[in-house]
């Protein structure tokens, strides 16, 4: 699934974004709003990584939503 797909269908993903991330609250998901750069941003002051960390994560992420 590509990041417009996943925006498209953001509050179906949610609950996955909150198994992964657990870390996140539902109103930070919520703020996020299918923004991947603030999605990345986000996991990088929760989880304390660098950016490209992030970016893997999230596009690893992204790619097992396909």
């Amino acid at each position: 699934m590509n990041w417009d797909q996943i925006k498209g269908k953001w509050h179906q993903v949610k609950g996955s974004i909150r198994a992964k991330w657990g870390e996140l609250t539902d109103d930070e998901v919520e703020e996020l709003d299918g923004n991947r750069e603030k999605m990345v941003g986000k996991i990088q002051e929760k989880y304390g990584v660098a950016k490209d960390e992030a970016e893997k994560q999230v596009d690893e992420w992204t790619k097992s939503h396909g």
